[in-house]
């Protein structure tokens, strides 16, 4: 329903912040990744996951879409709620957590209280692909010329190619020659392809 809420900072503690938007207080849940993101602001903007129980509606912030990505893989996990979730990200930055899925390094994660041995192997089973997909495609994106990135991209996947191997081609050529035109990047990869 809500994917974030912006405005005045009138109550901050490592669990929770208080966001005067509009004339209405939110009471949000965070983690203490996002609270060491806030703590010198006076406004705030917060990605939000909100949760509904049958005894609440509950809004949980984070200082960026990573975060609230991770957050909300996290809960996918069976025997991960969302306390967890916000504690796991209390102990680890969102990319901490990313490399020790991808790594399948469960020492890491049973450091964070609360995460057992076989609920760490089961969150590295369950999010090892899904994680590891959102890494290769943050590593894409952030490839020179993202914007010429895209394009090329969003045109060879119009001209009928499959996705994953452009992005394979793009990376390769832009590797190579990091001020290419789109056309040029177009060209190359028709070649390759």
């Amino acid at each position: 329903m809500f994917d974030y809420i912006q405005g005045k900072i009138v109550e901050l503690t490592p669990a929770n912040v208080v966001l005067d938007s509009g004339n209405i207080g939110y009471y949000i849940h965070i983690s203490l990744y996002t609270f060491i993101s806030l703590k010198e602001r006076s406004v705030a903007r917060l990605y939000i996951q909100q949760v509904i129980r049958e005894d609440a509606h509950l809004l949980y912030g984070f200082a960026d879409k990573k975060e609230r990505e991770m957050f909300r893989l996290l809960v996918s996990v069976s025997g991960i709620g969302i306390n967890t979730a916000r504690l796991i990200l209390s102990s680890l930055t969102p990319a901490e957590v990313a490399q020790a899925i991808v790594k399948e390094n469960v020492p890491v994660l049973q450091e964070i209280k609360g995460i057992g041995g076989k609920t760490a192997q089961r969150v590295i089973v369950d999010l090892k692909d899904k994680v590891g997909k959102i890494s290769e495609e943050e590593e894409f994106l952030s490839l020179p010329d993202n914007s010429n990135v895209e394009e090329s991209l969003s045109a060879l996947v119009t001209l009928g190619f499959p996705k994953a191997l452009a992005k394979k081609t793009i990376k390769k050529i832009i590797t190579g020659n990091p001020g290419l035109a789109v056309e040029e990047i177009i060209k190359k990869a028709l070649k390759i392809l």
